[in-house]
């Protein structure tokens, strides 16, 4: 990658994760030091800016999540897999990101437009959540698939709000928790998603409207 390119990358992910997805492509072009032709020519739009900018931090998160389930099955082989180490493995890449603007940066896309994030989705993270929904099934066999889908989808959301919201822990606590032992975040996210994974089957029951 060249070093214009690169550059352009790096003020890109910067701003929008401090900022958010209005920043303009003028201010992107200033903090990276290069003319607007050059984001032009290496990127064509704001959306491809971004979606390059995602594919080249989830890429190796996606690549470490499979190795770690990889080793899973291996060890385990046809028995059950362990709930706890496949939310490890689910979890852990994201939340231990050594990029700087990773976290913030995956928060705030879920407030860009949503035909965008669904193509985000299905190129960049479908085939992992499908990977990773085998499973969960695997480890928990008994689990109803629209219960475990439920359960996947409520992981990823408080996985997205740890990543977005994590700088309001220290506040909240009084300063007495940490959000940057990421070890002891992962402990506590997969603790709290496996409780949530082998939760009693709620039964879709009517709802009975009040009056006044």
């Amino acid at each position: 990658m060249n070093d214009t390119k690169l550059r352009i990358l790096d003020a890109a992910e910067r701003l929008f994760a401090q900022q958010g997805f209005d920043v303009s492509i003028r201010a992107i072009t200033d903090e990276a030091g290069v003319n607007l032709a050059a984001v032009n020519y290496h990127f064509q739009s704001k959306e491809a800016l971004l979606d390059a900018i995602i594919a080249r931090r989830i890429e190796p998160v996606n690549k470490r999540r499979l190795e770690m389930l990889d080793a899973i099955e291996a060890r385990t082989g046809d028995r059950p897999l362990p709930l706890e180490a496949v939310l490890e493995a689910f979890l852990a890449p994201v939340l231990e990101a050594p990029f700087e603007h990773f976290k913030p940066l995956i928060g705030r896309m879920y407030s860009v437009p949503e035909e965008f994030i669904k193509r985000v989705f299905h190129v960049h993270l479908a085939p992992i959540v499908v990977r990773f929904d085998a499973a969960f099934a695997r480890a928990l066999p008994d689990l109803p698939e629209s219960e475990r889908i439920w359960r996947l989808y409520f992981s990823i959301g408080a996985m997205v709000h740890v990543m977005n919201w994590s700088r309001v822990l220290r506040p909240i606590s009084n300063g007495v928790l940490d959000p940057s032992d990421t070890r002891a975040l992962m402990r506590r996210m997969v603790a709290f998603a496996a409780a949530g994974f082998r939760a009693p089957v709620v039964e879709n029951q009517p709802v009975h409207r009040g009056t006044n």
